[in-house]
């Protein structure tokens, strides 16, 4: 009997490698999964979140990788006073600030979203009269402006038109499709051939009025949408990308977080 018993525990003992080889499967699920979840990234969720946790710590980020010509990416330190889109704090402040005293009515405004920093100009009070495309005499000054910030850094660059959802009046382009593309197109032009820029960093779009920032209910919301963004792309963000969010503001990144919350 004793011989039995012995044998019995034995027995027992040889199979606790059961315990240790589910505790592998386990892992290993765990870690298939969490591999197959990474090959199914949504950049634009991610962009989105790396944004809000870099907004958070006061636009400053450990480090950032840098697509160059060849479009393949490279490391790049961010630099010590912070950076918005991967262009440096030193280089946009002046622009920011800049526009911060001269918008008093909004007629400008400069922010950050999932593709870039976004200056947006609005057609009616600034940049065009209705129905025409051509770059009224205000707005030059303010074009000049932004094309110095563009002079000291290689980001790609965007220009989009938009319009609200009425029609063109007493225009010779037959739709918003022309009259957006026409109005992009001519900022585009005035960077290039008149601010030396140069043209293979830029893209022009017209998007009509199919992405309003408002609904086109009231004159209010149409005159808001009715506008030119100058969008200068993150480096990892591709041309033609859309807005997933709106513009937030873009702060010196010195300034605390907590003041920063305050002064929005």
């Amino acid at each position: 009997m004793r011989r039995r018993k012995g044998h019995d525990e034995h027995h027992g003992n040889t199979d606790r490698w059961l315990l240790t080889y589910a505790d592998m499967i386990t892992l290993l699920l765990a870690f298939f999964v969490m591999m197959y979840s990474m090959s199914v990234l949504n950049l634009s969720k991610f962009h989105e979140a790396a944004f809000s946790i870099r907004s958070g710590f006061g636009g400053k980020a450990p480090g950032r990788g840098t697509m160059g010509a060849n479009r393949e990416f490279g490391a790049q330190p961010t630099p010590v006073q912070g950076d918005t889109a991967g262009v440096s704090w030193q280089v946009l402040g002046p622009l920011v600030k800049h526009i911060g005293n001269i918008a008093k009515d909004s007629s400008v405004q400069i922010g950050e979203d999932n593709r870039g920093i976004v200056i947006t100009m609005r057609s009616d009070q600034l940049m065009f009269k209705p129905g025409s495309a051509e770059i009224e005499a205000g707005a030059y000054p303010i074009l000049d402006r932004v094309a110095g910030t563009l002079h000291r850094i290689d980001n790609l660059v965007q220009i989009e038109g938009h319009t609200c959802d009425l029609p063109p009046r007493d225009s010779t382009y037959p739709s918003n499709w022309e009259l957006s593309t026409a109005r992009a197109t001519n900022v585009l032009r005035y960077l290039v051939e008149q601010c030396n820029l140069s043209a293979e960093r830029f893209a022009a779009a017209g998007y009509g009025s199919v992405r309003p920032v408002r609904p086109n209910k009231t004159e209010a919301d149409r005159h808001a949408n009715r506008r030119v963004e100058i969008v200068i792309l993150r480096p990892e963000a591709p041309v033609g990308s859309r807005p997933i969010y709106e513009p937030r503001s873009i702060s010196d990144p010195a300034v605390s977080v907590i003041q920063r919350g305050t002064e929005r």
